[in-house]
């Protein structure tokens, strides 16, 4: 039997939870923070804006008219002289632009759910098939796959990375955007897949193999008894696998870098982040609004989630 914590044990444990939560947390709340700040409070310690800032969201999101790009006087003084040659001009003129060219959120938003969306349906449309077989099906060789399924993660990204381009490049993927997009997809298939089979697997392994015995006695066969018992049973599961590998090729940069970068359109929401912390644009509070905006699916796939997977984690606790 448990015994009762005493009072100080409750509240040193009160103290270590509330700091280990302050720390996770502390960075967020800062990023919130300067981007509902004007830039004469950038350098304000205090976490609560002087007057708040919604500009920057505002511009973001395209809910502004777009503004007039200013070119100053000298500039325009600049370009009047007929010794420049119309090219010269356009570079001129390039680098100035309006706030919705600087950083395209919508475009490279759109790039990044569908490109994410489609690696996590494709991830777990595969482990589902790949961890049934393991988890029921005899077959010569499923011990040594079952062990070797995470050996993938031995192996980090910056070493995989040059071989994977040298073979998108050898069979002609990289040179066109859609090419370079599909490689993209099955590198993010690549990363997810081992820890979605393993999770999937084991959590099949849970479900009694006589259910499938009775619907198989009913005449159901055994592509009709995964999706009529082996999913619906998984849902936790499920979610729990989608939304780990949507997280992992949302936040991913290392290989959208590479496959991506000449090809401004489609970048990814990681990729243009870098670039407008990189340009001349760079505002830290539109900087910070990109940030938030980029957190935000990632945690409404929590929220969304979390009815399933606390549900599945109660369900089947006690034994009838």
């Amino acid at each position: 039997m448990i015994g009762k914590r005493s009072l100080l044990q409750n509240t040193l444990l009160v103290f270590a939870l509330g700091a280990v939560l302050s720390f996770c947390l502390f960075p967020f709340i800062q990023i919130l923070s300067t981007s509902l700040k004007y830039q004469f409070d950038w350098g304000n310690p205090s976490l609560i804006p002087v007057k708040l800032n919604v500009k920057a969201y505002q511009e973001l999101l395209g809910l502004v008219e777009e503004e007039e790009v200013v070119i100053p006087i000298t500039v325009k003084k600049l370009l009047d002289n007929p010794a420049l040659s119309q090219e010269q001009k356009n570079r001129i003129l390039s680098k100035y632009k309006s706030s919705g060219d600087v950083f395209p959120f919508p475009r490279y938003f759109l790039n990044t759910f569908l490109l994410s969306t489609s690696a996590a349906a494709l991830s777990l449309l595969l482990s589902v098939f790949g961890a049934y077989s393991l988890s029921r099906i005899r077959f010569r060789g499923r011990e040594t796959i079952q062990r070797s399924i995470l050996f993938v993660y031995m192996v980090g990204g910056v070493l995989l990375m040059v071989p994977l381009y040298q073979m998108s490049v050898k069979i002609g993927l990289a040179g066109s955007i859609y090419g370079s997009l599909f490689s993209l997809l099955l590198i993010y298939v690549i990363q997810t897949l081992p820890v979605s089979l393993y999770m999937l697997g084991n959590y099949f392994r849970t479900i009694p193999f006589a259910l499938e015995e009775a619907a198989a006695i009913d005449g159901c066969s055994r592509l009709q008894a995964i999706f009529q018992i082996i999913l619906p049973l998984s849902v936790p599961m499920l979610a729990t696998v989608f939304v780990y590998c949507f997280i992992i090729a949302w936040n991913e940069f290392l290989f959208a870098s590479v496959f991506l970068k000449q090809y401004q359109d489609f970048h990814t929401l990681s990729l243009g982040l870098r670039s407008l912390y990189d340009s001349k644009n760079a505002i830290w509070d539109r900087i910070m609004s990109a940030s938030v905006l980029t957190l935000v699916p990632v945690v409404l796939c929590f929220m969304f989630a979390m009815r399933n997977l606390t549900g599945g984690l109660s369900e089947g606790g006690v034994k009838e």
